[in-house]
């Protein structure tokens, strides 16, 4: 689920991997929008003495669409350098780290952010930008609460940023689920039943990488307005991230040496939490990865007449019976998915982005935050949740299990009725890892190298 290891090529290149996307109408400063890049998949808190960094060859890119093709028209460019203090210890740290310029830390990185434009401009934001070190323990990173929020950097025209790693926040029982599609609490219905179970949460207890970027409104809107009607085409915006390396990579004779050369080229990219997981099929995954969404109707196909829509009826017998005998495109996950959704489909709502069928995910930024966010977003009925956007609390993995299952068929085909065990459908994991923050950037504190201890970590 959501891009962990998704594809064979990034599965083998993890700090060049995407893994969530997120973004949404800042709760707290509602004239901005949050977009949170998370990269490097299932860090191990205790992962040293070279723990998890930002890679200095990897392009780290954040994509905005506001004219309906599925193009760049606004691109903020991460790019990292490290430097190693003392060449002469093995260690991160020689010493408590209590600020970020601590003589005791031993490889920080600093960052730039640079934006870009369609029409060509370039402007640098913000450079030399301290990353935190990473939550090695309580005595090499006291106060890291305190530590990591002294990271948080306001830039000009009222933006702000941070880079660093955060507590994982995205939650699936994967053990179960690549487990031949199972969801425990449903395993006595599974083709190869067991007991019945709660479902736990695959990605408890690690860490990942975060790009987190706020900015106004418009910044981000075409014409740099600020739309408030949600049905004003204006007011949609498609994102995705993306990471990019050179063509090639020389290694020199001496150890550890290596220079890359040519054109930067795409690995990795990400939209929605799911598509390239789960409905590419893995012959496909990588081409998938190099390619822009603007390309995606090439993948169409796979979103008309989902595998996973095929198995659940196989792996269920005699449990989805109506999604089984459905034998029409899947018109409602290609709105979901490909083109958002137009006005009509859902009272008071669109996220319609034209019909150029791309891999985004769409934020209509004049729907305001709610002020009591249900984690089923606009299935429940709350349209400031995913598929507008996508919040941190936000559970897609039970969302777009239920959409696949049938559960928004009707929204585009009134002759389809839902399995009854779809209304129920869920792989029953909860959040187990430190809470996520009300303000910026909302990633909850990671877990550290000292504290890891499986199964402590419940929020």
């Amino acid at each position: 689920m959501s891009s962990h290891r998704e594809a064979p090529e990034i599965s083998n290149d993890p700090a060049a991997d995407n893994t969530d996307l997120y973004a949404f109408v800042s709760p707290d400063r509602p004239d901005t929008v949050t977009i949170l890049a998370n990269f490097i998949p299932f860090q191990n808190p205790q992962g040293g003495p070279n723990f998890y960094e930002f890679a200095e060859d990897v392009r780290y890119d954040i994509n905005i669409a506001n004219r309906g093709d599925a193009k760049p028209d606004v691109t903020y460019r991460f790019r990292f350098s490290t430097t190693i203090r003392n060449p002469d210890t093995f260690l991160y740290n020689t010493g408590p780290i209590t600020s970020l310029t601590s003589a005791a830390w031993n490889r920080p990185q600093i960052y730039s952010v640079t934006r870009f434009t369609r029409s060509g401009e370039s402007t640098v934001l913000g450079k030399g930008l301290p990353v935190p070190p990473v939550n090695v323990g309580v005595r090499s990173t006291p106060n890291y609460e305190a530590l990591a929020a002294s990271a948080v950097c306001r830039l000009r025209g009222g933006r702000q940023v941070f880079a660093g790693q955060r507590a994982e926040a995205f939650f699936v029982d994967l053990g179960s689920i690549f487990d031949l599609a199972a969801l425990r609490p449903f395993n006595p219905a599974h083709l190869i039943p067991l007991a019945a179970a709660p479902g736990l949460d695959g990605t408890g207890g690690l860490n990942v990488h975060t790009i987190a970027l706020q900015v106004p409104i418009t910044d981000l809107t075409r014409g740099g307005g600020r739309p408030t009607d949600v049905a004003d085409p204006t007011a949609v915006i498609g994102i995705w991230a993306t990471a990019s390396r050179r063509t090639a990579t020389i290694r020199g004779e001496t150890p550890g040496r290596t220079v890359s050369i040519g054109p930067w080229v795409q690995v990795s990219r990400l939209g929605n939490p799911l598509f390239n997981e789960v409905v590419v099929p893995m012959s496909r995954k990588d081409e998938w990865n190099a390619e822009g969404p603007d390309k995606d109707s090439e993948y169409a196909g796979y979103v008309a007449d989902p595998e996973l829509a095929r198995l659940l009826p196989v792996l269920y017998p005699g449990v989805f019976p109506n999604l089984s005998a459905y034998r029409k495109s899947r018109a409602d996950l290609a709105a979901i998915l490909l083109t958002g959704i137009p006005t009509g489909v859902v009272p008071g709502f669109q996220n319609f982005t034209g019909p150029t069928q791309a891999d985004l995910l769409r934020l209509n930024v004049a729907v305001p935050p709610s002020a009591t966010p249900n984690p089923l977003g606009l299935v429940a009925g709350d349209p400031a949740g995913f598929p507008n956007g996508r919040r941190v609390g936000d559970d897609v993995t039970t969302i777009e299990l239920r959409a696949v299952a049938g559960l928004t068929i009707p929204l585009v085909d009134s002759t389809f009725t839902p399995d009854a065990a779809v209304a129920g459908l869920s792989d029953g994991s909860t959040n187990t890892n430190p809470a996520t923050l009300a303000t910026f950037p909302y990633l909850g504190t990671p877990i550290g190298g000292y504290q890891a201890i499986p199964g402590s970590f419940a929020s």
